[in-house]
């Protein structure tokens, strides 16, 4: 039976978690309830779908020069009428009603600005939305025929050791056909201006590719979720290694894979 607090408490938390702000012990569980409520992980794909669709469509405009011209002289006029209306009690009154439109009208044009700014700020890709369209670009590639695996292997001790002398780090290969996600192969990509292993799984007919690199600089970030191009993205890092896994397949199972991932991961004792 669905807990309707706890789903009360993740639509409350939904847009820190989509920009990254929750603590990583709140955000492992919001990705949990996510994994179990097929409406909060709705909702929470609408969120990501629109925050991506704004990061990629905003508009970018500049304020045109006359406006700020006349901004910055009715600014002016307006210092020089203040001071004016304190010499002169009895004009005070007259003189404070066309200012107050102008405020008004200087208030509507701070927002506007404010918005404008904000959209600017949106349609500049972040490096984490640049390595996610990277992804999204290898995870394209790889749905061309012959383009999905280098090694075609369901048995993880042939996959695991056609890396070796191929990169400079053992990638972790555990099949999970017995959790319905059968290991289809895996192939040598480049990705962050590096090679990279990519692994690739079935779920039915959906394929996901599993990248995955070193980068000891990371500390160890739960599981996040992005939306782009109509792919579902997540990303995380663990134990020094960072990890991205793309498909069309729906959010709870995504995240079904990673948990089911991880615990292998773990139970075998790979890096």
């Amino acid at each position: 039976m669905r807990n309707d607090m706890e789903c009360t408490e993740s639509h409350s938390k939904m847009s820190a978690f989509a920009d990254g702000e929750l603590d990583a012990a709140t955000a492992g569980r919001l990705t949990q309830h996510l994994a179990h409520c097929p409406d909060c992980a709705k909702a929470c794909e609408q969120l990501l779908a629109l925050r991506a669709a704004v990061g990629q469509h905003g508009m970018r405009h500049a304020a045109p020069a006359a406006l700020q011209q006349r901004l910055r002289q009715a600014l002016q006029e307006e210092g020089k009428a203040a001071k004016g209306a304190k010499a002169t009690p009895r004009g005070r009154k007259w003189a404070q009603l066309p200012w107050a439109w102008i405020n008004f009208a200087l208030a509507g044009a701070s927002t506007a600005a404010f918005a404008v700014t904000l959209a600017l700020y949106l349609s500049v890709p972040s490096d984490a939305e640049r390595l996610d369209q990277e992804i999204v670009a290898s995870h394209f590639r790889s749905l061309m025929p012959d383009h999905l695996a280098d090694v075609a292997s369901s048995d993880q001790h042939t996959v695991k050791p056609w890396f070796s002398g191929k990169l400079d780090f053992s990638p972790p290969v555990v099949d999970l056909a017995q959790t319905g996600f059968p290991l289809v192969g895996g192939r040598l990509d480049y990705i962050k201006q590096r090679p990279v292993a990519a692994l690739a799984y079935r779920r039915h007919q959906h394929v996901l590719n599993l990248y995955v690199w070193p980068d000891k600089a990371l500390r160890d970030a739960p599981p996040r979720l992005t939306v782009m191009h109509g792919y579902h993205l997540i990303r995380w890092s663990r134990s020094g290694m960072e990890y991205r896994l793309i498909s069309d397949l729906n959010v709870p199972e995504l995240m079904d894979f990673e948990r089911q991932l991880t615990a292998q991961i773990d139970k075998e004792g790979l890096p």
